[in-house]
């Protein structure tokens, strides 16, 4: 999604297309099938259409995203679509947005998007040193031209996705991309699937490189943030309402490469068959119940915090509501360094927090730490 100068002035409705299901890369934590389906303009027009005769009034702009596979691949198409919205007389401010690889960028494409990065802007997937990139997305990063991308979008974070191996590199990669002036990391999520993240060799792994991170950001003069980390400490005291916590359903557009609007850009035909994705239909997304895993929310104290997907959910475990287990071991230790990172942080900048987030936050670190550093205390001096 943009996140340029503008986007905190405004509330943006951000609807999804899906223009193809191909992508040129093969990524070893991918959990898609990419087949050669392509969206059709007629389709896309339609798909146009619905978005500005639906949008909702208490947003003041629209962000029209696309997503494939690779959706640059289309790189035709989406100046189709472009042109299509211009020749409609819209009456509210818009703008496109599209994640992409960065590796079929050629100079045609960059002139065009250098010509309209005002109102079309490219976010870029990144997964740190070109050693980690090129392990977990197929050698690639010798074809990405970064300059191109800062160059035009400056405020733009970029998009890390992480594998077995980034964890063991993830201190490097983490500073790395801030070496390259991203002041912002998103993503930075442990990738989706059947995989076992609470493995003893993951916690061992992933512990000094969290500290080396918590060091970095805490002497750093500059103000960087990654999503893993960057988490408000005092809504675990404060969040106590069973919540989705996402748009799924009733909140997030989404249009799959056949036109049909699904419940979210999780909930895809390269992610599940046509089967399931009907199996969905009938769920009714305006019941929170449905997607509050009881478990969680009763006995786990950094509900608020934890990172967590409804679709993933569902390709886990056949199930909205239940959440995918696999994770928690791994997030309990993040907790820890949330919590050591909000809490010096503060120490050192005590004036950028009001009494209130103050107390919260120290209460909730104090939570955490009692919580759980007795299940890692092995690795722990005290």
């Amino acid at each position: 999604m943009a996140n340029d100068s503008n986007s905190e002035a405004e509330n943006r409705f951000s609807p999804t297309i899906c223009v193809t299901q191909r992508c040129n890369l093969n990524c070893i934590y991918c959990y898609q099938n990419h087949d050669s389906r392509d969206m059709t303009l007629e389709t896309a027009k339609k798909c146009i259409d619905y978005i500005f005769e639906n949008v909702p009034e208490k947003f003041n702009s629209v962000e029209i995203d696309f997503m494939g596979g690779e959706p640059l691949l289309r790189f035709d198409f989406l100046k189709q679509i472009y042109d299509y919205v211009n020749g409609k007389n819209v009456n509210i401010p818009y703008l496109f947005f599209a994640t992409t690889n960065g590796t079929v960028l050629d100079d045609e494409m960059k002139k065009w998007f250098t010509e309209h990065k005002e109102n079309f802007v490219l976010g870029l997937s990144l997964d740190g040193t070109p050693e980690t990139h090129n392990y977990n997305r197929s050698n690639s990063f010798s074809k990405i031209d970064i300059e191109f991308f800062q160059k035009n979008w400056p405020f733009q974070d970029v998009k890390m996705t992480l594998s077995e191996y980034s964890l063991e590199h993830l201190a490097e990669n983490i500073k790395y991309l801030h070496s390259l002036g991203y002041k912002s990391i998103s993503g930075v999520n442990l990738f989706e699937g059947s995989f076992d993240w609470g493995q003893e060799k993951f916690i061992k792994m992933l512990i000094p490189q969290l500290e080396e991170i918590v060091d970095f950001y805490v002497n750093s003069d500059t103000e960087y943030k990654n999503q893993m980390l960057d988490k408000h400490l005092e809504l675990c005291e404060t969040l106590k309402e069973k919540r989705k916590y996402c748009g799924i359903g009733d909140g997030t557009v989404f249009f799959d490469v056949d036109g049909i609007k699904r419940p979210c850009s999780f909930c895809s035909l390269m992610t599940f068959d046509e089967k399931t994705l009907e199996e969905m239909r009938a769920t009714d997304f305006t019941n929170e119940e449905l997607f509050v895993d009881d478990d969680c929310f009763n006995n786990c104290y950094i509900y608020p915090l934890c990172p967590n997907c409804s679709g993933a959910n569902f390709l886990a475990e056949h199930s909205f509501k239940k959440r995918n287990k696999t994770k928690c071991r791994i997030q309990k230790l993040i907790s820890i360094f949330i919590a050591d990172l909000n809490i010096r942080k503060m120490i050192k900048n005590p004036d950028k927090y009001s009494d209130s987030e103050k107390f919260k936050t120290m209460t909730a670190a104090k939570k955490i730490k009692e919580a759980f550093l007795p299940e890692f205390s092995e690795y722990f001096e005290f």
